[in-house]
């Protein structure tokens, strides 16, 4: 996997002295606005489209699958971060699959330990964060090159990014597969007639093809006001 499109904006390869402009030397807003808009990791990269398309059948599975990528993706991020200068570079990435694992391993327990049923319907898909190219990507890209406080902000927002478009897909998938969300009635089977195409893998595809032309009208418009 290439990670030329995963590297950080320009002007934000290093966070300075956090005194003068905000939030690491004012470049806080600019990584977490790139990392969770203009370059989504899912809507403009489409990377992640595994467990996008596999889980997010129903609302509860996105949120708790964005949940476990935002703690997988923050906490190795962090500690990848603190651990750059100390890592030799011919195990680096051996180390950062292994501090990723252990991130995916906890809260892969936590969820068979106290939501058992939702670590039955997630399935595979949470030990897989492991290989996750979002994950290993900015660990890659950014972390490993940047000061703690920026790597989170950077990990954070990708994390969310992806969080987002889940959960956006899966409140379409299950309001017009099922009529719910959140296992609330929403569309009355008396007059809505359950869509079924929405809960098998082609109604992920359908939904997510329109959120990328979305995307993509949304930046083709901010290309065309400059």
């Amino acid at each position: 996997m290439s990670t030329a499109n995963l590297e950080s904006p320009a002007g934000a390869a290093s966070c300075g002295p956090c005194q003068h402009h905000g939030f690491c030397d004012g470049k806080g807003l600019a990584v977490f606005k790139e990392s969770s808009w203009t370059s989504n990791a899912v809507a403009v990269q489409t990377l992640g489209i595994c467990p996008t398309l596999a889980v997010t059948t129903r609302l509860e599975n996105s949120l708790v699958m964005g949940v476990a990528m935002i703690f997988v993706c923050v906490g190795s991020s962090f500690m990848l971060s603190l651990l750059r200068h100390t890592t030799p570079r011919r195990i680096r990435l051996i180390a950062s699959v292994a501090v990723i694992a252990t991130f995916v391993i906890l809260i892969d327990q936590f969820l068979k330990a106290f939501y058992w049923e939702m670590s039955r319907q997630l399935g595979p898909y949470v030990g897989l964060i492991i290989t996750n190219c979002i994950v290993l990507g900015r660990a890659e890209a950014f972390a490993m090159q940047n000061k703690p406080q920026l790597a989170v902000v950077d990990a954070a927002a990708a994390a969310i990014g992806f969080a987002g478009i889940l959960a956006v897909v899966g409140t379409v998938r299950e309001l017009l597969g099922e009529g719910t969300v959140l296992g609330f009635t929403v569309l009355d089977p008396q007059w809505y007639t359950k869509n079924l195409v929405m809960v098998l893998a082609p109604g992920a595809f359908v939904v997510m093809g329109f959120l990328i032309a979305f995307f993509n009208w949304v930046q083709a418009r901010n290309v065309d006001k400059r």
